[in-house]
């Protein structure tokens, strides 16, 4: 079942529109990124209601308009034939109806014949505070719809599921939509009264009314104690949980960022719809990945974007009149008992010259690329580690001084990228590794290094002065290494 017309109210996007057609061109281009998606001005932060709908993916974002501070939330959006070239869309959602009067909150997005269904969190801030971490609101669930894929009004219902169960917090946000057979499920991120994270989990024939079926999991106080963005869903025959917990404490290398994002894998059945899982998983090793979700493509690969930002850490960007970035486009499989990242395949399309086409051997401080701009591709591999280098890695000259490094380090089976500065370290305890093989985007202001096909990853923010000029940093005399470049366009 899906909404009609005389089922919705309008949702008035023209005020956010106007200001972003009049200040999109008055932003400083500095760090503006060559190929990621990112809001034409203003503040963005999570991805919301990924999405294949009439020919086009459809990308949802939190995104605030008219400052690059976190304000009022509203529904940027963006369209692409292929996850790589993107044209931004008019606002989808804006806040100011009873339910979500002072923001509309993450969400996801499923289509029911010709129509897309927005499911997302409506906020109201109790004091009339308006920001981030104020701890008095209350939070429902609401559906807008769209039949062109461009224009969205939102039901007259809402909100659909009006708040959370008895024995909960005020926390209940981000609804992640999936049908299997003929019903629908929503996991929603929330808080036990026992302040508890957990995930809480929905069913409904027709997207309108809900009934509460439990808890798909939760913490048991090992994991936080709010999980954001939960996303659920199958992978290689396995079930994944994933979510951004909020209160997990560092633990030696891993929970180094002010909050998370990882996942929990197991076997959930959907006649007594339990599941049953293995321990929580860190998900990207970076300085800047949160709040990710994923969708399912055409054709049938799970796709995953996440915010490349991180929550009370500097954005430089900010001063210029924009914040915040979408990660690159990510395949995702479950190989050997973990989720794998990788580049999805469309993204080849940007290549444009080969810098660097060879095999050869290289010693400590040998130039690996030298580009003229900071969009690039690096693709560099090492067989044979273990007759190689104790420590072997590349090093990023940035300009001005700004130095960067990711290097193996054997005796301490550890990779490690240290962007500089405070807190710039985050490391991997990856074990012994027979080989090295890195895949790297570079991209004005950010870097992105997959290890191993996926293996691992370390998203981060980096504000470069000049072109990278990347170098071997290596403890033995020479290593032979596979060397690829692009220019990418």
């Amino acid at each position: 079942m899906t909404s009609t017309p005389a089922e919705t109210t309008r949702n008035d996007t023209s005020e956010a529109d106007e200001w972003i057609s009049t200040h999109k061109e008055s932003i400083n281009e500095r760090y503006r990124l060559g190929y990621h998606l990112m809001p034409p001005v203003g503040w963005m932060n999570d991805p919301n209601g990924l999405v294949y709908f009439k020919g086009l993916y459809h990308a949802f974002y939190q995104h605030h308009p008219y400052t690059s501070e976190w304000g009022p939330m509203h529904w940027g959006h963006a369209t692409s034939t292929d996850m790589v070239h993107w044209v931004d869309r008019p606002v989808a959602l804006a806040p100011g109806d009873g339910s979500d009067r002072d923001g509309c909150y993450s969400g996801s997005a499923v289509v029911e014949g010709d129509t897309l269904n927005l499911i997302y969190t409506g906020q109201i801030f109790n004091t009339g505070d308006i920001e981030p971490f104020n701890s008095d609101f209350s939070e429902s669930q609401n559906l807008a719809i769209s039949r062109d894929g461009t224009h969205f009004e939102k039901y007259a219902g809402n909100p659909v599921i009006p708040g959370p169960p008895s024995d909960n917090t005020q926390n209940f946000r981000d609804p992640k939509v999936w049908k299997h057979n003929d019903t629908w499920y929503v996991v929603i991120g929330s808080t036990s009264a026992e302040d508890d994270a957990r995930a809480l989990l929905y069913s409904s024939p027709d997207l309108h009314t809900w009934q509460l079926e439990g808890n798909l999991a939760q913490s048991d106080h090992k994991i936080g104690n709010m999980w954001e963005c939960p996303d659920f869903f199958e992978l290689d025959g396995m079930h994944i949980l994933m979510m951004s917990p909020v209160g997990l404490e560092a633990d030696g290398h891993r929970y180094r960022n002010v909050f998370q994002s990882g996942y929990i894998a197991g076997d959930f059945d959907y006649q007594t719809l339990q599941l049953t899982h293995g321990d929580f998983e860190e998900l990207d090793r970076g300085h800047d990945f949160y709040a990710p979700q994923t969708f399912e493509a055409p054709d049938g690969r799970r796709i995953c974007f996440g915010w490349m930002n991180m929550w009370l850490t500097p954005m430089p960007e900010q001063k210029d009149g924009w914040a915040g970035a979408f990660t690159l486009p990510r395949e995702l499989k479950y190989v050997d008992g973990k989720v794998t990242m990788t580049p999805v395949k469309e993204l080849e399309s940007l290549r444009g010259s080969v810098l660097t086409d060879c095999e050869r051997s290289v010693t400590n401080g040998d130039v690996i690329v030298s580009p003229d701009e900071n969009r690039f591709e690096l693709l560099f591999s090492v067989d044979n580690l273990q007759v190689h280098a104790d420590n072997l890695g590349l090093a990023f000259d940035l300009g001005n001084g700004i130095k960067a490094s990711f290097v193996y380090d054997s005796g301490q089976e550890l990779l490690t990228f240290d962007r500089g500065g405070k807190d710039g370290e985050r490391s991997w305890e990856c074990g012994t590794l027979e080989h090295l093989d890195l895949h790297i985007y570079v991209d004005n202001s950010s870097i992105e290094i997959f290890v191993n096909n996926g293996l691992a990853t370390f998203t981060s923010r980096i504000y470069p002065t000049a072109p990278a000029r990347v170098t071997l940093l290596s403890s033995t005399d020479s290593v032979k290494a596979g060397i690829q470049s692009y220019a990418l366009n």
